[in-house]
């Protein structure tokens, strides 16, 4: 079969599982040939031999859904071996995003796809008395959206030692200051958005340098390796923007995982594991990294596919919290004060929040997410939906009275 053949397969496939009501499926099958090299891939699945696109980024598991270090060379994907390939739409092309030993192959239910979680309140409107799965509200805990007089305080501190910097990373009047993101798919779609808007706004600082280094199907356990690729790609990025890892001092980190799985105190904890070691590795690969803005996801309501569905958009808010709220308790593995013991965490803040509930408008910007601010899976944001994200990243980034000190000119 040629490989341009592999849509009708798709599009066939797809209308008999879900009767043409959702753009992405998992499918069982065995593998017949994986070309690492071409990115295709020979699957048997319904009696007949295909052959798909696989995407770029795809990831790829075993039975367990731990992640496979060598992709798409693991000696695990050999001939015969079953597999579930989760088959999405990728600009207009029905592509292959994960592979996953074993059967295990479960289409959401199509009728539910789109419909808000009934009764989930943006963390930024709960207040002290609301209560989610045993989590008040607010972004900084007991119902408020500043963090504590202390922990502001510490903000100030390390935004007044934001400068610019040479490449060894000393205070220079011709040094550049550097912001830089770290994560997965939807932020690099989101945040490469803001770096254009960013970059053709006449009121950004002309010192700072913005660096896109989220990647495609790299989430918080895929950076959670020192040794593993995002950093690599990480550092050419900012070689190629002819600026040093010395010179990073800010960074936004959308917080991810691929497929979560269980309840918050499961899929939250292990998140909150794989966030940490990946602050430990950014502040040694960025010594001079004062301050990491932390973001949770999108509405995820229309979901058709078990990438990050909701609760889990909506619960990896409670992620970004506990982490700040660890720090400002003085856990040792967060410690962003010399003056405390060895530094291995810039200081944590939020960035702007980014879930409301569907097309309920929040009460303090009006924000809705719409259908068509998310692509075919319902996962990744739109063209509209990524100037909904960049949009609110520039208006933080320009307003806040720690960030413009630096960001404006």
């Amino acid at each position: 079969m040629r490989i341009g053949r592999c849509h009708l397969w798709f599009a066939m496939l797809a209308f008999t599982l879900m009767a043409g009501t959702a753009a992405a499926f998992d499918q069982v099958g065995k593998i017949k040939k994986i070309d690492a090299d071409k990115h295709t891939a020979q699957v048997h699945a319904n009696g007949r031999d295909h052959t798909a696109r696989i995407a770029d980024d795809v990831q790829v598991f075993d039975a367990q859904g731990n992640e496979l270090k060598d992709g798409l060379r693991s000696r695990e994907l050999k001939e015969d071996a079953e597999v579930t390939v989760t088959v999405e739409q990728f600009m207009g092309t029905a592509t292959i995003k994960a592979i996953r030993l074993g059967r295990h192959a479960a289409v959401i239910d199509s009728a539910n796809a789109g419909k808000p979680p009934a009764g989930l309140k943006p963390l930024s409107e709960m207040s002290a008395d609301d209560t989610y799965k045993g989590e008040d509200g607010g972004l900084y805990g007991r119902g408020k959206n500043e963090p504590p007089e202390e922990h502001a305080a510490a903000a100030r501190k390390e935004t007044a030692q934001i400068v610019p910097l040479d490449r060894d990373g000393k205070p220079s009047s011709d040094g550049r200051i550097v912001f830089v993101s770290i994560s997965m798919s939807n932020a690099t779609q989101e945040y490469s958005l803001f770096k254009q808007m960013a970059d053709r706004d006449r009121e950004k600082s002309p010192k700072l340098t913005i660096v896109d280094c989220a990647q495609g199907g790299q989430a918080m356990a895929q950076w959670a390796d020192p040794s593993a690729r995002p950093w690599e790609v990480a550092l050419e990025r900012l070689e190629k923007a002819r600026v040093s890892p010395q010179q990073v001092q800010i960074a936004w980190i959308k917080l991810a995982n691929v497929r979560p799985q269980g309840a918050l105190e499961l899929h939250g904890r292990k998140l909150q594991s794989d966030t940490i070691s990946v602050l430990h590795i950014a502040r040694e690969r960025f010594p001079n990294l004062r301050i990491a803005y932390l973001g949770s996801r999108i509405y995820a309501g229309y979901a058709g596919t078990p990438l990050n569905p909701e609760p889990y958009a909506y619960e990896s808010a409670f992620v970004v919290r506990w982490l700040i709220q660890d720090q400002i308790k003085g856990d040792k593995s967060l410690n962003y004060d010399p003056a405390r013991g060895p530094v291995n965490s810039p200081l944590l803040l939020w960035g702007p929040y980014f879930w409301g509930d569907g097309v309920t408008p929040r009460k303090a910007d009006g924000l809705v997410w719409n259908r068509e601010d998310l692509a075919d899976d319902g996962t990744h944001p739109s063209e509209t939906g990524r100037r909904k994200v960049a949009d609110l990243l520039l208006k933080f980034f320009k307003t806040d009275p720690n960030t413009r000190t630096w960001f404006i000119r």
